[in-house]
């Protein structure tokens, strides 16, 4: 009997391997991670046919599919909401909507030529007067300066123009009051009803109409004009008006007792996109319901452009990303199959994600921490790889060392057995997705080769990537997830550094010790978490708020917040206004 069920056995065997496809059959054969496999990854993932990644392309979907499949042929399985994918909203871009005209003596301007609304306008349709405001500044600092002291500008447009007397430039004297946002901030702090900004030259582009997903509106429409229409608003004595203020470096502001009519109508374009998560579970009865992560974002920057985050802004050309990140995902794919093939041998459970959306802020691994597939508390550690295909020297650094005690003695050990030269770096938060989840109190390791200069430019190629080096990198990370697995008791927190981007102090006087949600979608400044013995702390603020107001101004999105903040001095007390669940609370923080 037993001789008969080992032959069937062994024909379910050869029947299910027939099944698979011969792609995978070098992986289940020969599971080591080798330097022909990442290099294939890498390949792929970057090639041109991928038009960088960016979420919601067609090469994003792609690389999604290539990334599934190879997790499905080395056995990985699926732990998303629906198979391996998680989705989530995306907002990929604000495009016009309908109508958008503007209408004055008569005469009908159109959207592209004469004006173009900004990202961070609200849709409108009125009639007002418009006032002139000069360069709409409000100062009182090194120098005075209030374009609003002597004029009423209530539901009035007020055209403003842009840039300073002096240019626009980081050296200006009013280099911290020119950002257009805070033109339109004080204008709209003034009850403007609308704000149409001038350009500064009859030669200046329109801004793209570009979204930014740290961006919300402003509750008034806020356009840019070309110096033609200004000129026809202003009698043709735009240049007039501007050179005179410019000479006498004093405010002019005036009614120009003209009504205009507008038509401003924006729409999102949200999508949804999904995240990647496989599953390898564990064997031990007490800590099989533990997990460690393995993670890396797949996303890119697309063809760039402008404030796409391309350090080649100018060129509108396919950014591949091969080191920023399929490096980082042939990383995961690898250990992946490595540790399909050792899984007996596993105590703890082993996710495997991709994340999406990670260059628009980390909105793949936030929307993961904050819909977690298994409980939080019961991931032990997260290991993220972004960019480590370009290692020089046999020198890796590894981030997020200080967030675990149990870390320095892993590390130690099993650089012994690998010709690697670790630098570690004890912070736990860093511009990558481990940053979710040590805000979330889980420890963290962050894997990076260093910074170079085609990063974030169309030359990160995969020519550039040094295979051979990588593989040292995945065998020692290997080794490294193997001890994190046979530890009797899980490696326990320790907080190492703030949990959020340091603030810096040229900028600002004073710190609320916050951590900013940036891929909250809600209308003010969701927090993370505040900063222990931190004057929003002390305050009694709570991860979840919403910061709607400072000091009895609105606060609509991260850039108010720090626009209120530059306002600021220490020793100040100020009241914060927060949305908490369904009830408003006021609190007095003292800077």
């Amino acid at each position: 009997m037993k001789f008969f069920i080992k032959i069937f056995i062994c024909y379910l065997f050869v029947l299910s391997c027939n099944q698979v496809s011969s792609k995978y059959t070098d992986q289940i054969n020969n599971p080591e991670i080798l330097s022909t496999e990442i290099s294939g990854h890498i390949k792929f993932l970057s090639a041109d046919d991928r038009e960088g990644r960016y979420p919601g392309t067609k090469g994003s979907q792609e690389a999604i599919d290539y990334i599934v499949d190879e997790l499905n042929g080395s056995g990985v399985l699926p732990a998303g909401t629906d198979k391996y994918l998680q989705y989530f909203s995306f907002v990929k871009d604000i495009k016009p909507d309908g109508l958008n005209e503007i209408r004055f003596n008569n005469k009908t301007y159109n959207i592209n030529t004469d004006f173009m609304p900004l990202e961070f306008s609200s849709n409108a349709s009125f009639s007002a007067d418009v006032a002139f405001t000069g360069y709409g500044f409000s100062i009182k600092d090194s120098v005075e300066w209030d374009d609003y002291k002597s004029i009423d500008v209530k539901d009035r447009w007020v055209a403003i123009l842009m840039g300073s007397p002096d240019g626009d430039h980081p050296h200006s004297k009013y280099a911290d009051h020119l950002p257009i946002r805070k033109k339109a901030m004080l204008a709209k702090d003034n009850d403007a009803k609308g704000v149409l900004f001038i350009s500064k030259s009859d030669s200046d582009e329109f801004i793209p109409l570009r979204y930014d997903s740290n961006s919300k509106n402003m509750d008034i429409p806020i356009v840019q004009i070309s110096r033609k229409f200004a000129n026809d608003l202003l009698n043709d004595s735009l240049e007039f008006f501007q050179d005179e203020i410019n000479s006498d470096l004093f405010p002019k502001s005036f009614l120009l007792n003209k009504n205009i009519d507008s038509k401003i109508s924006l729409k999102k374009e949200t999508i949804q996109i999904p995240n990647i998560i496989g599953m390898i579970p564990g064997n031990h009865e007490s800590h099989k319901n533990e997990y460690i992560v393995i993670g890396a974002h797949f996303d890119h920057l697309g063809y760039g452009g402008q404030n796409s985050g391309s350090l080649a802004p100018d060129e509108q050309s396919i950014h591949n990303g091969a080191d920023d990140n399929a490096s980082g995902i042939a990383g995961v794919l690898e250990i992946a199959e490595k540790l399909k093939a050792n899984q007996f041998a596993l105590n703890r459970s082993i996710l495997f994600m991709g994340y999406n959306a990670e260059e628009q802020g980390l909105l793949g691994s936030k929307y993961y921490v904050n819909n977690p597939t298994v409980p939080l508390n019961n991931i032990v550690t997260m290991i993220n790889m972004d960019m480590i295909g370009r290692m020089s020297n046999n020198k890796i650094t590894v981030g997020g060392t200080g967030t675990s005690s149990a870390f320095d003695s892993i590390l130690n050990n099993v650089e012994k057995n690998h010709d690697l030269l670790i630098t570690k770096s004890p912070e736990g938060f860093g511009p990558s997705d481990h940053s979710s989840f040590y805000i979330n109190d889980i420890p963290v390791l962050f894997f990076f080769t260093g910074a170079h200069n085609d990063y974030h430019k169309p030359s990160d190629d995969w020519t550039q990537i040094n295979v051979e080096s990588e593989k040292k990198i995945l065998d020692m990370i290997y080794d490294i997830i193997i001890e994190i697995d046979q530890l009797e008791i899980k490696p326990p927190f320790t907080e190492a550094g703030p949990k959020g981007p340091s603030q810096s102090r040229t900028s600002f006087k004073v710190t609320f010790g916050i951590i900013p949600s940036y891929s909250s979608d809600a209308i003010g400044l969701e927090i993370d978490g505040a900063r222990q013995g931190g004057p929003a702390q002390q305050a009694g603020m709570k991860k979840g708020d919403i910061i709607i107001k400072i000091g009895g101004k609105n606060i609509s999105n991260i850039y108010d917040y720090m626009y209120r903040l530059s306002e600021l001095k220490s020793g100040e007390s100020v009241e914060v206004t927060v949305q908490r669940g369904n009830k408003e609370l006021k609190l007095i923080l003292n800077l």
